[in-house]
């Protein structure tokens, strides 16, 4: 059996960071266990994070009008994307595996990391209306998260100041990942990193080590099946009538964005269902 694939996609600028601690364990991890793995350092590659004309060669199909979405798909299909696009598309198409290791920024991905989503997820190559979700054209592949915080655990709960991170993850989560057909898995969070010991620091990275050696077989995230939607535009991509009365008397939502008006299932962009 041919060994799997994995992909490390780095986003902090600094050697000396944990975050690029944390890469390096998952790399010594996976190869330990015989996956071969590519690292895309984002900082070291100097990747260009701002989409623009540029990301297409040749002849555009509406220059007067130029609208990203159609030409980059339209670019894509031709072999017409720029090489430092195409080269990370290569690196994705071959993976089974995506982690994605970065710190928290203002609640979201580092904006080398968001335009590194903008550019290479594109049309066509990533989605179509008619494939995502769990149609997507990734879903045989998994993809996980690592993230460091500089707040404490705390502060990310349900009472914490930051308010619940099930919801901070979930435009990250869902609206990126699993639209493009990956199944997730549970994040590894590693909250306040700056203000833990270093035998604390020592301890992370060996529990995340362990967790890599078995991590194809973890149970991804649980995500509302497309098949509880009409997908199609005449019908809105609503959720069916007959889910939304299945759902009805139930005392949880789905999960975080489809909470249908009720509460939120606890830690759904965090645990796994049993």
């Amino acid at each position: 059996m041919a060994a799997r694939k994995a992909l490390i996609v780095l986003a902090h600028a600094e050697r000396t960071s944990f975050n690029y601690a944390m890469k390096k364990a998952a790399v010594e991890a996976l190869k330990r266990k015989g996956w071969e793995v590519t690292v895309s350092d984002l900082y070291a590659m100097n990747f260009n994070p701002i989409l623009s004309r540029k990301d297409i060669t040749g002849e555009l199909k509406n220059p007067e009008n130029f609208q990203y979405p159609a030409e980059s798909a339209l670019a894509y299909k031709e072999g017409r994307l720029s090489p430092d696009i195409v080269a990370e598309q290569k690196k994705l198409e071959a993976s089974d595996l995506v982690i994605f290791q970065f710190p928290l920024q203002w609640f979201g991905v580092p904006a080398i990391l968001k335009g590194w989503f903008e550019r290479v997820l594109v049309g066509e190559f990533a989605y179509t209306y008619a494939a995502m979700y769990d149609k997507g054209p990734f879903r045989n592949k998994k993809a996980v998260l690592s993230i460091t915080t500089g707040g404490s655990g705390s502060m990310y709960s349900l009472q914490g100041v930051h308010g619940d991170m099930n919801i901070i993850l979930w435009p990250i989560q869902s609206g990126t990942l699993h639209f493009c057909g990956f199944q997730v898995l549970e994040p590894q969070l590693t909250y306040s990193v700056g203000h833990i010991p270093t035998d604390a620091r020592i301890q992370v990275l060996e529990d995340w080590k362990k967790r890599l050696e078995n991590i194809w077989d973890e149970t991804p995230l649980y995500f509302a099946p497309s098949s509880f939607f009409d997908l199609n535009f005449q019908a809105g991509f609503l959720m069916k009538k007959e889910v939304q009365e299945e759902q009805k008397n139930k005392k949880f939502g789905l999960s975080v964005g489809h909470h249908l008006g009720k509460s939120i299932p606890t830690d759904n962009q965090i645990k796994a269902r049993e």
